[in-house]
């Protein structure tokens, strides 16, 4: 079966269906499972190589051997690290020159992105919470916007699904709706409201192939919307995850310090990249080791949705199916 919208359309698949990138969980063989499936995996660099081991045109290449369907890759563009940056840019030439069809970039402005893709054919959406940073990203000349609602797990943004489709739709672009989704009546009913496609995270933590812990996944299927929380204390700006006993110790709110420097011009940045630091160690241990780790479990309101850990491959087709019976009409 196949759907067609202007997401599909431009990349080749079949279901307008994202694994979203996530770190510490998209690893090869998930990424895989849901471009096998229809839908499109999203590669996250940090993730394919930090977290599982693998040098990243290697890795791709091995994707490639579980599946010859299109995937994506995800590029932070945040410029507050030149040494990182640099890094990004590899990574650009890297997947450019492996054949990856699709980059969806996050922060920053995207326009040295985009000019290298547009001459090798390849589409670029843009991660956008609000109009400000899509008027910035269109101007770069991007393909399309990941709509971040304020249902998203990791950072949200603060505006519904329906109210960035309001903001957003009169800029023409393709628009996929990103967070607060896990049910195949959620999906088709996005579709219907006008998205071109939806991006998932959490649902696909929850899946067989994600190498995420099972008390990861056990934490998802157990949480309702209201265990989630937003926590200052990953990365200096609130971020989306469940409310685990260690969390609830933690606490979510930044000390009186640390939100003196996040509001300076320049000690902002320090203090982010002081966050990200034990933040990406945190999330690697309770991905990979589970409870008892300091379980710091990033997910969305989705989790309403998720009842049980599925094969990536029915929970596209069972999403696929939620458009076949005209839900989405």
């Amino acid at each position: 079966m196949s759907y067609p919208t202007a997401l599909t359309q431009a990349l080749g698949i079949d279901i307008p269906l994202i694994c979203g990138a996530m770190y510490p969980c998209s690893n090869p063989e998930l990424v895989a499972a849901v471009s096998e499936a229809g839908g499109i995996g999203i590669v996250q660099p940090l993730s394919l190589s930090y977290v599982h081991g693998y040098e990243f045109r290697e890795g791709l290449r091995y994707i490639r051997r579980l599946t010859d369907k299109p995937i994506g890759v995800n590029l932070i563009i945040e410029r507050s690290s030149k040494k990182y940056l640099e890094r990004v840019y590899a990574w650009l030439e890297i997947a450019l020159e492996e054949g990856v069809p699709f980059l969806v970039t996050a922060l920053g402005k995207p326009d040295r992105v985009v000019e290298r893709a547009s001459q090798a054919g390849v589409t670029v959406y843009h991660d956008v919470t609000n109009r400000l940073y899509a008027e910035k990203a269109l101007d770069a000349g991007v393909d399309g916007f990941i709509c971040v609602n304020n249902r998203a797990g990791g950072h949200a943004g603060e505006l519904s699904a329906a109210a960035l489709l309001d903001e957003l739709g009169p800029l023409g672009k393709p628009l996929v709706c990103a967070g607060g989704i896990g049910s195949p009546e959620g999906f088709s009913q996005a579709i219907a409201a006008g998205y071109a496609g939806v991006q998932m995270g959490t649902r696909f933590i929850a899946t067989q192939e994600c190498s995420a812990h099972e008390d990861y996944k056990q934490a998802i299927i157990n949480a309702g919307a209201d265990d989630i929380v937003l926590s200052e204390k990953i990365t200096g700006v609130p971020v989306s995850i469940i409310r685990t006993p260690f969390v609830a110790r933690m606490g979510v709110q930044a000390g009186p310090l640390a939100k003196w420097l996040l509001r300076g011009r320049r000690t902002r940045h320090w203090m982010r990249t002081f966050y990200s630091l034990q933040s990406i160690w945190k999330l690697k241990r309770a991905a990979v080791r589970g409870m008892g780790y300091r379980d710091i479990y990033q997910a969305g309101k989705s989790v309403d949705g998720i009842h049980a850990v599925l094969p990536a491959a029915e929970v596209v087709r069972t999403f696929a199916a939620a458009l076949k019976t005209g839900t989405a009409s």
